[in-house]
């Protein structure tokens, strides 16, 4: 075989591995952002939400100051520290509305609003912004940012109701 025929035959074979990993690529992301946004659509309709994806051992981290600001390092952690307080502040669940879910690879961000009425009859509205790292459809590691002031009104003005 000539040089020349070898060196078509390489680039060929390295342009087939480009094309298999960019559609991989593709295909990883389209399968995250379906999987946050089918979560978010569930938990609109009160049918679940997007901690439902959470991985046993996810990471959950809690930007800024708010009085519950910090690392989690699982779902469990999360979910008895944060998560079940602050519903149980709450008389109707938190509904959000997403007002951009963006994909890229294993990493998944997603701007929400969301809004609930709190135990004392006051309104609870805050916006917040998860980046979220998945893994086989699971979140494996999350940093998540909203207004402090607004959470933390709300979890100081009341007790957890279990």
């Amino acid at each position: 075989m000539s040089k020349v025929v070898r060196f078509v035959v390489l680039v060929s074979l390295v342009l087939t591995v480009l094309e298999t990993t960019a559609v991989s690529q593709t295909d990883v992301t389209e399968k995250n952002r379906r999987a946050v946004q089918a979560a978010f659509d569930n938990w609109r309709r009160a049918a679940g939400t997007v901690y439902d994806l959470l991985a046993s051992d996810a990471k959950w981290t809690i930007a800024g100051s708010s009085t519950v600001s910090g690392t989690y390092h699982s779902r469990r952690d999360f979910m008895d520290q944060v998560v079940v307080p602050f519903n149980s502040r709450l008389s109707t669940p938190l509904v959000p509305t997403v007002r951009g879910l963006y994909a890229d690879g294993d990493t998944v961000i997603v701007l929400w609003d969301g809004a609930a009425i709190a135990r004392d009859g006051k309104s609870y509205q805050n916006t917040y912004s998860f980046y979220l790292k998945m893994r086989d459809g699971k979140i494996i590691s999350a940093v998540a940012l909203y207004d402090s002031i607004a959470f933390d009104d709300l979890w100081k003005r009341l007790r957890p109701a279990y």
